[in-house]
């Protein structure tokens, strides 16, 4: 099969009219901000930007944008931006090798690693939960950010829905005073979550700028103490939440959860071409749900479709983590707020959970000893 060719001009600009100044509330094409484009027959997309002075702080954020617009266009391997901070000025492209600078937030933990998925519904909080505790129980030092702020169930599935975290007051340096929510703790996880900051029944209802700040405030004001492993549940997509996450840290990886069923596993593409775009390493792919075995006759029954997640992995050269059984005992679990691994530890499916997350520890090449 011949390569794709690179777009045209015309599909590149209808791409960036998706991407929307936060200052101006418009499009970057309409309002003539986009100079210099570039489309190479290799696939590379460059462009320079034009951005005022007093808009600097949201070129990162045009950056992420721009560059997760283009990345999923067929043809497009390589996408670089200067907005005018100097990077394109010295020759370094934005598309370097290895994840962006880290910020200093979250300073004890030594691997942040996101659960992503690319649509709802497909048990990616009830993974991330698991997979926490697992790693807990495996003798690791693990926190959980529940960063899926719209619709955050990690309380829930931890038994912590009526849970309040406490403010304490921590010195500074320069003889100050700086409040640190201290996180809930339970199965051995250190815990955080918007669930624990609003009522049970309350919308989030906000926009990007607020969820960079309250990612902020979880990522760097929280006490999280020295960590082996925080694993962050993103919400489903690939929306201002993931974008906030790749600028304010350095983020280990990322793991990809999906079913089997092609609706899922078209829409997990789009994450991994996102993440691509931000140079964030590829952990794994969890197949989650992936067959029913009936306890009766011991047959598997592939209710979803079969092999969609180790296929996606090998089209994409990404490693499979491990294919998770769909029971009902692990919606019990969930839901009465004790995980399966705990719940049920020598059921399939916690000894599945186990097994991926030490599948997980092996890819992230950690050689972090328990209790260290």
């Amino acid at each position: 099969m011949p390569p794709t060719p690179p777009p045209t001009e015309a599909v590149v600009l209808q791409a960036l009219r998706t991407v929307i100044d936060p200052d101006m509330q418009r499009d970057i094409v309409s309002l003539n901000m986009v100079r210099d484009l570039v489309i190479e027959a290799s696939g590379e997309v460059s462009m320079r930007i034009e951005v005022k002075e007093e808009a600097a702080a949201s070129r990162p954020k045009l950056e992420s944008d721009i560059k997760t617009a283009l990345i999923m266009l067929p043809g497009v391997k390589k996408v670089s931006v200067d907005t005018g901070d100097g990077a394109a000025a010295h020759g370094h492209s934005h598309d370097h090798d290895g994840p962006p600078p880290r910020q200093d937030l979250a300073k004890g933990v030594k691997n942040i690693i996101g659960v992503a998925s690319g649509k709802g519904g497909v048990g990616k909080s009830t993974v991330s939960v698991n997979l926490a505790v697992a790693l807990a129980q495996a003798g690791h030092r693990v926190g959980l950010l529940d960063a899926d702020i719209y619709g955050p169930n990690v309380p829930l599935m931890l038994g912590l829905l009526d849970a309040r975290p406490e403010v304490v007051s921590h010195p500074t340096n320069d003889g100050g005073q700086v409040d640190m929510i201290v996180p809930l703790k339970r199965l051995g996880l250190k815990v955080m979550s918007m669930g624990f900051l609003i009522d049970d029944d309350q919308p989030v209802v906000w926009r990007g700028p607020m969820l960079n700040s309250a990612l902020r405030q979880f990522l760097g004001q929280v006490d999280w103490g020295e960590l082996d492993y925080l694993i962050v549940d993103l919400p489903p997509g690939t929306g201002d939440v993931q974008i906030s996450l790749i600028q304010l840290v350095q983020v280990t990886g990322v793991v990809c959860v999906t079913t089997p069923q092609a609706v899922a596993i078209q829409d997990v593409r789009k994450g991994l071409m996102m993440f691509k775009a931000q140079n964030v390493p590829i952990l794994g792919v969890i197949e989650n749900m992936s067959y029913f075995q009936c306890q009766k006759c011991d047959e598997k029954a592939y209710i979803f479709g079969q092999g969609g997640g180790q296929m996606l992995a090998e089209n994409y050269g990404i490693p499979f983590l491990g294919e998770i059984p769909l029971s009902a005992a692990v919606r019990v679990a969930g839901d009465s707020g004790e995980p399966i691994v705990t719940a049920d530890p020598d059921s399939l499916q916690a000894k599945v959970f186990t097994e991926v997350a030490l599948n997980l520890v092996e890819k992230i090449g950690a050689s972090v000893a328990p209790g260290i």
